[in-house]
C-alpha cells in the first residue's frame, strides 16, 4: 500500500457512483472533505480552487471498516510489540478497507503487556502509521476463565490485580477490555474502574451464567467478545452469556468468518440484535494474508491449514479473515442490505468503544475515513481522516497472498452456494 496524496490537510472532492449512507444508498453524490473531515455532502458541489478531485463515478463509497478487535496479519502481530510490526499492520489493514483498529494483545504476562502498550503509545503518538488509524489497545485477557481460553494461554491467566492494571489504564490507551465476571471478585472492581478510566468492557472467554452477565451488564459493560465462541453455549435453561447478549440491548461482537460460528447462527443474531448492536470483527492472526504453514503466537504455535487457524490441541486460534471479505460474508450469510452491512463493519464496532460521534458513518462531521470499493466489493482505495491510499502488492508476501486469495474466494463461492441452496429450498 502506499500514500498516494497527503491529503488530510487539504481538500478533497469524491464524486460517488453509489453512496452508502447509514439507512440507504444514495446514487450520483459528491463528498467534499477538509482537513480529515467530511464537511458537505450534495449531488452537486462547487470545490475550492486546489481541490483534489477523486473520480469514483464507477464506484462504491461507504465508511471504513473499524476492526475492534483484531490481532495480527502479513506476518505481523500486535504482541511483537515493536513499530515495525505495528507499521505492517496499518498498511495491510487499510488494504483491507479499515480506517480505524484496535491492537488486541492476548494473556501473556504483565512485561509483555507493557511493552504492547508503551509501543501503542509511541506510534499514536508519533504519527508514524501510515495506512488504518490506531485507536486504542484491546486487552483480550489476562483476567479470564481457564475453561474457556480458546489459544490463550492458561499459564497466564491470573486474578484481576489493580498494581497491575491500574498501571495500564494510566496510559489512556485502552479502549476495551475482555473479562469473565465469574473468574474472580475483583473482577467487578475491576469493571468500575476501566469504566471510569474511559475504557469498554466486553465479557468472554467465560463461563458466567445468564444471572452473573446481567449484573455485569447493569453495572456498565455493553457487549460480548467473539460471541458465540469460548462461552457457554446457550441453554433453555440455563441461556449463559449468549442468552443475556440476545435479551438486552449490548454490542455482539461476531468472527464473520463462517467457520467460527455456523451461518444459521450468524443469521440468528443478525436476526436478534439488528445492524445497530452487531459489531462485525475479524479476530485475525499474523498468518491472515498468507498460506497456510505453522506461524506463533507469543510462546504458543498455531497450525494453519486450508485457511483455518487451530492449536496443536484443535481448539481454533483465531481467524483468517479480513474485514472487506467480512463485509462479503455478512451480506451472503444474513441477506442484509448494503447500507446494514456498512454499519455492523463501520459504525457499530465505533460505537461500542465510544466512537460512534466520529467514526463509522458518512454524515457531515465526521472522519474522513472512507473505502472505495468495486462493484465486487473489492477494496481499491482507502481514505484515513482524508489520507487516501492505494493497494501495492510489493507489500505484501506476495506468494502466500495469492494463494490465501485464492483460498477466500473459494470460501466466498461456498458460502454463495449454501445460502442460494437454502433460499431454493425455501421458495419451493
Amino acid at each position: 500500500m502506499s500514500n498516494l496524496q497527503n491529503t488530510a490537510n487539504k481538500t478533497s472532492l469524491l464524486k460517488c457512483a453509489q453512496l452508502v449512507l447509514p439507512n440507504r444508498i444514495e446514487r450520483d453524490m459528491c463528498l467534499l472533505l477538509h482537513n480529515g473531515k467530511i464537511v458537505e455532502i450534495a449531488a452537486h458541489i462547487d470545490p475550492p480552487q486546489g481541490t483534489n478531485i477523486i473520480d469514483a463515478t464507477h464506484d462504491i463509497v461507504m465508511p471504513g471498516f473499524v476492526d475492534t478487535h483484531v490481532h495480527g496479519g502479513n506476518g505481523a502481530d500486535t504482541m511483537d510489540a515493536t513499530p515495525a510490526a505495528f507499521a505492517t499492520l496499518s498498511t495491510f489493514f487499510a488494504a483491507h478497507g479499515v480506517t480505524g483498529w484496535l491492537a488486541t494483545t492476548v494473556t501473556a504476562n504483565q512485561n509483555d503487556i507493557d511493552t504492547v502498550l508503551n509501543v501503542a503509545q509511541k506510534v499514536q503518538t508519533d504519527g508514524s502509521l501510515n495506512g488504518a488509524k490506531l485507536l486504542g489497545v484491546h486487552l483480550e485477557g489476562p483476567y479470564i476463565n481457564t475453561k474457556w481460553r480458546g489459544a490463550q494461554d492458561a499459564t497466564f491467566v491470573r486474578p484481576a490485580n489493580p498494581a497491575e492494571y491500574e498501571n495500564w489504564f494510566a496510559r489512556g490507551i485502552v479502549k476495551l477490555i475482555t473479562m469473565a465476571p465469574e473468574a474472580a471478585p475483583e473482577n467487578l472492581t475491576l469493571l468500575d474502574y476501566a469504566l471510569t478510566h474511559g475504557a469498554a468492557v466486553a465479557l468472554g472467554h467465560t463461563d458466567c451464567t445468564y444471572d452473573q452477565a446481567l449484573t455485569f451488564f447493569a453495572r456498565g459493560a455493553n457487549q460480548s467478545t467473539h460471541t458465540f465462541n469460548a462461552m457457554r453455549g446457550l441453554h433453555h435453561r440455563e441461556p449463559g452469556l449468549v442468552g443475556a447478549v440476545m435479551d438486552t440491548p449490548v454490542y455482539a461482537q461476531l468472527i464473520a468468518d463462517g467457520i467460527h460460528v455456523h451461518p444459521a447462527a450468524m443469521r440468528a443474531l443478525y436476526q436478534c440484535k439488528g445492524a445497530t448492536k452487531l459489531a462485525v470483527i475479524s479476530d485475525a492472526i499474523r498468518a491472515t494474508g498468507l498460506g497456510d504453514g505453522e506461524y506463533r503466537m507469543v510462546d504458543q504455535t498455531v497450525i494453519v491449514k486450508d485457511q483455518v487457524a487451530r492449536m496443536p490441541n484443535g481448539a481454533l486460534a483465531g481467524s483468517l479473515l479480513t474485514m472487506d471479505i467480512a463485509l462479503r460474508n455478512i451480506i451472503h450469510t444474513t441477506g442484509c442490505t448494503l447500507p446494514e452491512a456498512g454499519l455492523m463493519c463501520s459504525h457499530t464496532p465505533a460505537a461500542s468503544i465510544g466512537m460512534g460521534h466520529c467514526k463509522g458513518k458518512i454524515e457531515l462531521g465526521y472522519d474522513a475515513d472512507l473505502v472505495i470499493l468495486d462493484d465486487r466489493l473489492c477494496v481499491k482505495h482507502t481514505f484515513t481522516q482524508g489520507t487516501i491510499f492505494s493497494i501495492k502488492q510489493e507489500n505484501l508476501d506476495f506468494d502466500g497472498f495469492q494463494q490465501w486469495h485464492q483460498q477466500q474466494k473459494q470460501i466466498d463461492l461456498d458460502l454463495d452456494k449454501a445460502r442460494s441452496s437454502r433460499l431454493n429450498d425455501i421458495l419451493k
